[in-house]
């Protein structure tokens, strides 16, 4: 029959045994070892999941005939008692051998004590939680008519999240059963109360005995193992705050001991040992599906002030699960995302992505605007422990909503996450959707500032999107960018061109950016100008070096390795370094004060912090019409006689790296609105929307500065008076008889 016999063991579900062969890092002695005499305590682990459990083993048929009984009435008492501060029970197992009682994972307290001393403010704290759980323990004890009669640090346990939980249950009975005799051969313990040996004393309430057990775990927690009962009367390390109920505790009238329930009232009071931060948030935790949405919104906002005064496993074991739990269903709003992610900082990558990203990624579905808006303020706390498949594959179609948002902060936010999680993007979507996504925004938003981030967030990808993609859309949205009647955007053009300076090749940059760039020296905006010459000097000087180094064939994309070398901008001999940093600051400065007046506040002309605001330009003599330049912008007298001679743009390039001559200011140019969407390009560009004149050679080719013949020097004012002459005789050979009508302006 041995044949077809069953190890019961081996059916179990749960691995019987420490889980590894590592010793214990604080090995305790053999009688700390044992939660109880009547119990081995082990490690085991659950063979479903792994998850770790504790395993009291009680070995049948020892000696001691009145310890199986015990055991057995402890596995009845554990199994029927639930409670969140009583030792969970999970499985049981009775051999020949073993009994084997499954409960929690916990830790015997005076082993916890030895690992965590209740030093300082924070180990306090932690005492102050486990007395709050252990006096909830007694009173639900209490109200069930139940006394515990073995309350002491044996019957004590700790689980990882420092919840204190009660067990040690063998010897629990009813109230109306009295105070059970101590068992013949065992010696009396310090613990005892006294009147347990003087039978003159009264016996007081059922749960007289136990509370003056409570008292002496309260002493042994900080001043160690009672030697003998005459020691209660030096209080030692204990706190100040403990010791007026610590001398009721331990009353030699049993009818002077408070009541657990009484006890903890007092104890919670303002400035009572329990009314401290982490009892606070415990208490809210446990209560935070039943409160009120004001209350929790409050206390989430506040949680993150605390994070820093509360103990680690609590942080890790207790809040993070709680935030995690109430984010997922819903119980809670976006405020609590910011604790959460300071939280899960503590975790190891592998816990962070197996308990923390699976929320993160289903919260990017939620149609919460406010979560969405936490999420990407938040990105970059969390956006390292993303895997790159679930970026590309569940979080983006859920952030690309977002462009396409009414909402303007979610739209702004929306286009500042692309920084992040482009270089998580599969080559795909680098190559097709975030370019299209992204100039639509800089193409119609009706927001200059959000046209702005548009272009500096086109500049930061630049190196990032497929050789292809950069060389057909980058220059050609940049270039549509300069002509943006928002200023910042335009200086945002200026910084994202030389941002990406190394994404060009000489044809690129002789045919496409420089003339995108001239266009911007006659800008009515001091900051964009003084930025567009130094874009120049720079985009020269590489022009230059690639004459000078023989050149590079034509329709030859650079490599990624040039587009790139160390980041954007970065690895550029001269002053182009210089430039990239003034572009990123100073524009990124520019747009945060003038978000204000498209908001509706003040305008305020764009100045560096360390220069005044420039004056305002003075009103310049008359001078003849202003005519029209290849780069969209109007000039008038010298300056437009120094761009249409034929060798004015070779002393000029010869001359850049010289300050430029003195010359009486621009009037200002009529600008639209800064809230009007950009002019549009033309549809050469297919699909991306970004074609314009700067996207074809013909435009430039055709431009007046090659077409109309320079006057000669001895000649020009001459030349200018006699067409100034004929300009006013046609005006007045051609204007009204009579008398002026209303409306009309009288002509020079």
């Amino acid at each position: 029959m041995w044949l077809f016999s069953r190890d019961p063991v081996r059916d179990f579900p749960f691995e019987l045994g420490p889980p590894d062969p590592e010793p214990d890092p604080d090995p305790a002695p053999a009688v700390d070892a044992a939660p109880a005499p009547l119990w081995r305590l082990l490690r085991g682990r659950r063979k479903a999941d792994g998850a770790p459990v504790s395993v009291f083993a009680h070995s049948l048929g020892t000696g001691d005939a009145a310890a199986t009984p015990l055991a057995r009435a402890a596995l009845r008492r554990l199994r029927s008692l639930r409670h969140p501060n009583v030792l969970g029970y999970l499985d049981s197992l009775e051999t020949e051998q073993c009994l084997y009682l499954v409960t929690e994972a916990v830790t015997p307290l005076r082993r916890h004590l030895r690992l965590r001393p209740p030093t300082g403010d924070l180990g306090e704290q932690e005492v102050a939680w486990g007395l709050h759980q252990l006096l909830t323990a007694l009173a639900f004890l209490g109200g069930s008519g139940l006394v515990h009669h073995a309350l002491g640090a044996d019957a004590i346990f700790v689980d990882p999240g420092g919840d204190w939980k009660l067990g040690g249950l063998e010897r629990v009975a009813a109230a109306s059963e009295g105070v059970p005799p101590r068992p013949p051969g065992v010696p009396p313990r310090p613990q005892d109360p006294p009147e347990f040996g003087d039978s003159s004393r009264g016996r007081g309430e059922p749960w007289a005995g136990d509370m003056w057990r409570l008292g002496c775990l309260i002493w042994e927690v900080f001043n160690g193992p009672l030697p003998r009962p005459a020691a209660l009367r030096s209080f030692g390390k204990l706190p100040a705050g403990l010791v007026p109920p610590f001398c009721e505790l331990v009353a030699a009238e049993p009818s002077a001991r408070p009541g657990p329930e009484q006890l903890l009232k007092r104890l919670q009071r303002p400035g009572a040992f329990l009314a401290c931060p982490l009892v606070r948030t415990g208490l809210f935790l446990e209560q935070l599906q039943v409160r009120d949405p004001s209350e929790r919104r409050t206390f989430l906002q506040e949680l993150s002030t605390l994070l820093d005064s509360l103990p680690g496993p609590f942080l890790r074991h207790k809040l993070l699960p709680r935030l995690l739990a109430a984010l997922e269903f819903g119980s809670a709003d976006a405020s609590a995302l910011p604790p959460l992610l300071k939280v899960a900082k503590a975790l190891d990558p592998p816990e962070y992505q197996e308990r923390v990203v699976p929320v993160i990624v289903r919260l990017f579905s939620s149609p919460d605007r406010a979560l969405r808006m936490q999420l990407l303020q938040q990105l970059e706390e969390y956006v390292e422990f993303l895997p790159e498949a679930t970026v590309d594959a569940q979080i983006f179609p859920h952030v690309a909503h977002g462009f396409l948002d009414t909402n303007p902060a979610i739209r702004e936010q929306t286009v500042k996450s692309m920084v992040l999680l482009a270089p998580k993007l599969g080559e795909g979507r680098r190559a097709r959707e975030l370019p299209r996504l992204l100039l639509r925004v800089q193409a119609g938003d009706a927001l200059g500032p959000l046209r702005c981030n548009a272009t500096l967030c086109l500049g930061r990808l630049g190196p990032l999107l497929p050789p292809q993609t950069r060389q057909r859309v980058l220059a050609p949205a940049l270039a549509r960018a300069t002509r943006d009647p928002f200023a910042p955007a335009r200086a945002a053009a200026v910084a994202a061109f030389a941002a990406t300076h190394g994404c060009y090749s000489p044809q690129e940059c002789a045919g496409k950016v420089l003339p995108a760039l001239c266009g911007l020296t006659a800008d009515p905006h001091p900051g964009v100008r003084q930025q567009a010459f130094r874009a120049i000097r720079s985009f020269l000087d590489q022009l230059e070096a690639a004459a000078e180094s023989g050149g590079t064939p034509e329709g030859d994309p650079p490599s990624a390795a040039t587009a790139a070398p160390g980041g954007p901008g970065g690895g550029v001999p001269g002053g182009l370094g210089a430039a990239v940093s003034w572009a990123v600051t100073g524009v990124t400065s520019l747009t945060a004060r003038l978000m204000g007046a498209e908001a509706g506040g003040p305008p305020q002309t764009p100045h560096t912090p360390a220069e005044s605001p420039p004056a305002p330009p003075k009103a310049p003599p008359p001078r003849s019409p202003p005519r029209r330049t290849p780069m969209g912008g109007t000039t008038t007298g010298a300056a437009w006689r120094t761009w249409s001679c034929p060798g004015a743009p070779l002393r000029a390039a010869r001359r850049m790296g010289d300050p430029p001559p003195q010359q009486p200011p621009a009037p200002p140019l009529p600008h639209p609105s800064p809230t009007a969407p950009p002019p549009t390009g033309g549809d050469e560009e297919g699909e991306w929307g970004v074609g314009g004149e700067w996207g074809t050679e013909d435009a430039w080719e055709t431009s007046p500065c090659q077409q109309e013949p320079p006057p000669s020097p001895g000649s020009s004012r001459r030349h200018r008076e006699q067409q100034r002459r004929r300009e006013l005789e046609a005006k007045r050979r051609g204007g009204p008889r009579g008398p002026p009508k209303l409306g009309t302006r009288k002509l020079d």
